[in-house]
């Protein structure tokens, strides 16, 4: 299964499957009331690199906040609904460029076709989401327990109630907390249909647990061809969930834009503080990213000065440090020795004149 044999659909202004490029989405966690919240959180998350973002609707003034959010933002906007098909329908109306529900609790035949005539007439798609923890009863007696097999007849069922309605604008997403299973539904829920799917781990756990978590699972899923949007779900700031997904695509060559850092481990021929100045390079990095989307640079640090170059020889750019002093390198070739204090605005400064010392 490659991505580019997926379904088209358009979420406001942004298209996936079909081969275009993995979206990364993340949600808030703000009152969806609080206009005012919503809107800031959302966005730092576009300053962060966004692409889709969810909010919660769980009540009329909710729903009707989404009108206004929507005034603010420049992303498109995912309505998240639980239970009441009402408002799945609030939600469209007020200008939801997608809506997120599970066909099995929103309510019997009649209620699920109100929301998909709504959504036929304003070309709104509709995510189909299942969750190992609410896996029908029925489900998990015939598969003897929560299974990767149950999560995908699960999510086909509920998709064939909605086509049985004659929509297809749809978008699939399967999620558990066991990576494994996840990463083998995915892989069962590829060869059987050919809509967009939207991949994560749910529930993946704090930054640090979480991050890992998603990374494995994540990775396997994706090194697959599956997957037209990503969310890595952690409990921590939403910003924090579109570090880790632009990361995790990079590492899989699936995005391109921005400055990747690399860094050496610690060992005992260090001499400069390699951890504090690592760290610095990324916030450095992100914040040129940001200004320099279209830039694709590998920056290296390094610890030790002897080896680092040629260890690093593939980074565009790099730094190395010794004993009070540093290197600054060009793919392996050492083009200045500046003091330690001085190297990361030396890098900065590489950084900014790229374009023009590369040639």
């Amino acid at each position: 299964m490659h991505r580019e044999h997926t379904k088209v659909v358009r979420i406001g202004d942004c298209t996936i499957g079909g081969g275009h490029p993995i979206k990364i989405q993340s949600m808030t966690n703000t009152k969806t009331e609080d206009v005012q919240a919503t809107v800031r959180q959302i966005r730092e998350l576009e300053e962060a690199g966004c692409e889709i973002v969810r909010c919660t609707v769980p009540t009329q003034e909710a729903a009707l906040a989404l009108r206004e959010i929507k005034k603010q933002i420049h992303i498109p906007l995912v309505a998240d609904i639980h239970f009441d098909y009402r408002m799945a329908i609030a939600a469209m109306e007020n200008g939801a460029d997608k809506i997120r529900i599970n066909p099995g609790n929103i309510g019997g035949p009649d209620k699920i076709r109100a929301v998909v005539e709504t959504a036929r007439e304003r070309a709104v798609p509709i995510r189909v989401g299942v969750n190992s923890g609410s896996l029908e009863k029925e489900l998990i007696q015939k598969y003897q327990g929560v299974t990767a097999e149950g999560l995908v007849e699960s999510a086909l069922d509920k998709v064939r109630m909605i086509e049985d309605y004659d929509y297809d604008a749809l978008v699939i997403s399967i999620k558990s907390s066991d990576v494994m299973m996840c990463a083998k539904a995915h892989e069962l829920l590829a060869g059987r249909t050919d809509y967009p799917i939207h991949v994560g781990i749910t529930e993946a756990g704090t930054l640090y647990s979480g991050n890992i978590k998603s990374a494995v699972g994540l990775g396997i899923i994706l090194y697959q061809g599956i997957g037209d949007t990503i969310r890595v779900s952690l409990t921590g700031p939403p910003t924090e969930e579109i570090r880790s997904a632009k990361t995790i695509l990079r590492s899989l060559g699936l995005r391109k834009q921005g400055v990747e850092v690399v860094s050496c481990p610690t060992c005992g021929r260090t001499q400069i503080d390699l951890i504090g100045l690592a760290g610095q390079v990324e916030q450095m990095v992100e914040t040129f990213s940001a200004e320099h989307p279209s830039l694709h640079l590998k920056v290296a640090v390094m610890g030790c000065p002897v080896n680092g170059p040629g260890e690093a020889r593939e980074a565009d750019l790099g730094v190395a440090g010794g004993r009070g002093v540093g290197i600054i390198f060009r793919r392996g070739e050492i083009i200045k020795k500046v003091p330690e204090g001085e190297l990361l605005e030396c890098l900065r400064d590489e950084l900014l004149h790229w374009e023009i010392n590369r040639s």
